[in-house]
């Protein structure tokens, strides 16, 4: 366990958001962990026994079809928490949590979690305003998998990774890509082929830049915007 006194590199938004007192109970119950890309945190159905702010990293969440394929619906940076469904007192995770880029994160068993978010003070207004982030991005995402091209749904997932990370610089695959936009990896390649010819971004094996971020919005479809602003709203008016 971390002690309250001890020094701690808190990158995730929303635990340094806490007034020093409430961050210090919380700390006093959370482990750092380190978590590796394509770690499986958990499984649909899995009982949540912990919860997880990340601290530079992201995390996936993704829904599974019987046959195994897979498409990501949100995804969670240093803004965010894993195991939301526990202040719902629903304590079985609805989707996959895999690891897309490597992080660092505080580990907290669901009871303390539970415990300091009933409690009524910062952490609990901070998770339902998070909440209806997460909502917002699963119901936008929804769409724009079954509504958009997939020129438009790839540059809006590069965009929303690139918000998270804070960076132009991602460390990805196209199979990370295909298997967060449930489309094969031919049709990824394709798509960022078409990018990179228009100069929004530049690729390489395992990385892609973005080279024109307007551009790259004015490519993107309407629901990278609505969850865009959403996350702004938040971290502007949230912390």
């Amino acid at each position: 366990m971390l002690g309250a006194s001890q020094k701690v590199d808190i990158q995730n938004r929303i635990l340094a958001a806490l007034p020093h007192q409430e961050l210090g109970r919380i700390l006093l119950h959370a482990v750092n962990v380190h978590l590796e890309r394509g770690q499986v945190v958990y499984v649909t159905g899995d009982r949540i026994h912990h919860v997880y702010f990340p601290n530079n990293g992201l995390l996936s969440l993704r829904c599974t079809s019987e046959s195994g394929s897979t498409v990501e619906v949100a995804m969670v940076g240093n803004e965010g928490v894993v195991g939301l469904p526990a202040i719902l007192r629903n304590c079985l995770m609805p989707h996959e949590v895999t690891v897309q880029i490597t992080t660092e994160a505080f580990k907290i068993r669901v009871e303390d979690f539970q415990e300091e978010f009933n409690k009524r003070e910062a952490l609990q207004e901070l998770m339902l305003r998070y909440l209806n982030i997460l909502i917002a991005e699963i119901s936008q995402s929804s769409l724009c998998h079954r509504f958009h091209t997939l020129e438009q749904a790839l540059s809006r997932w590069l965009l929303t990774t690139q918000d998270r990370l804070s960076s132009a610089s991602l460390d990805v695959t196209h199979e990370i890509i295909s298997h967060a936009l449930g489309v094969p990896r031919t049709g990824v390649t394709m798509a960022a082929g078409a990018l990179q010819r228009a100069s929004l971004i530049r690729y390489s094996r395992g990385k892609i830049v973005i080279l024109d971020r307007a551009g790259l919005e004015a490519n993107s479809c309407e629901c990278f915007r609505i969850v865009h602003d959403e996350l702004n709203h938040f971290l502007r008016d949230g912390f």
